[in-house]
């Protein structure tokens, strides 16, 4: 309801944020669930909100319907809403950060940015709403930044920046990415069958359609289930122990 959508290969159809989708039924519940992939929904079953729905929903509005009561509700949980959920992706990353043993240098600051973007998220309808929440991203982004120098400089060997890279349908096929900067890499479409990605940092890597069959991405850190899903792969991925194989990841696939 509250998100846009355009006609694409991740959407079978255009929707405007604040209107329903067409699949939604009266009991909040996807139409389509069961066949999402097949119905040209790919977008959706690779879509997390990292609990932000649910903060908002049922702490930030106390569980109250954005369907009943004044007219002005929905569009103030909507509004609402993608503010919670760039706080609940940092409260990920951060709490990945606090689980890398090459980042204890600065886990004090992970803390304190922790417990500073979850007071966030408790706060009021309109105090969320006058959240300049691109600055607080700024101020926990130069934590992530280090928390990556250091983690990245445990690998051996020469660390490739890729750092926003356009790498879209690359053929990277068994290449040496340990210990590499992917952050914000565009990896769309991208041959990486047996690459090594030990190590590397992928946040914000867009992995749609990036074929990771036997890839070893053992040690790669702020990847997640989404950035996962959308990717191809196989039994033989061998990934970090923070995200799991998608369940349509078919062996030699």
């Amino acid at each position: 309801m509250a998100l846009p959508f355009a006609r694409s290969a991740d959407f079978a159809l255009d929707k405007d944020a604040g209107k329903p989708c067409p699949n939604l039924r009266d009991d909040h519940r996807c139409g389509i669930h069961a066949r999402l992939r097949q119905s040209g929904f790919t977008g959706c079953t690779v879509y997390d909100c990292f609990g932000a729905g649910q903060k908002v929903s049922q702490v930030t509005f106390g569980g109250q319907d954005w369907r009943t009561g004044p007219p002005d509700r929905a569009r103030r949980v909507f509004d609402v809403f993608p503010v919670v959920r760039q706080l609940h992706e940092l409260l990920w990353y951060l709490t990945e950060a606090l689980a890398l043993p090459a980042a204890r240098p600065v886990h004090a600051e992970l803390r304190r940015a922790l417990t500073d973007t979850e007071r966030l998220t408790d706060g009021s309808p309109e105090e969320l709403a006058a959240l300049d929440v691109a600055a607080h991203r700024q101020r926990v982004n130069v934590l992530l930044l280090r928390t990556s120098e250091l983690v990245r400089a445990g690998t051996r060997g020469k660390k490739k920046n890729r750092r926003n890279a356009d790498l879209m349908g690359a053929r990277l096929r068994g290449a040496d990415l340990s210990g590499a900067d992917l952050r914000g890499a565009y990896l769309i479409a991208a041959d990486l069958t047996g690459a090594d990605l030990r190590g590397a940092d992928l946040i914000g890597a867009d992995l749609r359609d990036a074929d990771l069959t036997d890839a070893d991405l053992t040690g790669a850190f702020f990847l997640t289930q989404p950035q996962l899903t959308a990717a191809r792969g196989s039994a033989g991925t061998r990934l970090p122990g923070s995200v799991s194989h998608p369940v349509h990841w078919t062996a030699g696939t």
